[in-house]
């Protein structure tokens, strides 16, 4: 092998070099992009799910509020029937 065809060897490994790291370079772009993509998408589902426990809470409130409601009304509507009923059959 002659110089000429040393050179010309060393300019095709060098151009495949660049060809290579412009490809790694495309492909780090494209999982930077996928990343930011999955980023996004686990801040939305933190979002809804911390949304969703606000929403459990407020219901696990109104339910307690309604059991408590539900020992004073249930007493006094018995006692309300009781008394029409002794009012009717007197």
């Amino acid at each position: 092998m002659d110089n000429k065809e040393h050179v010309d060897l060393l300019k095709e490994i060098r151009d495949n070099q660049k060809l290579q790291l412009e490809r790694q370079a495309e492909a780090l772009a494209i999982q930077k992009e996928q990343f930011e993509i999955f980023r996004k998408q686990m801040e939305q589902t933190q979002r809804i799910q911390d949304r969703a426990e606000m929403l459990q809470d407020k219901s696990a409130q109104i339910i307690g509020s309604a059991r408590k409601v539900f020992i004073v009304v249930v007493p006094v509507l018995v006692l309300l029937i009781i008394y029409v009923s002794w009012l009717l059959f007197r």
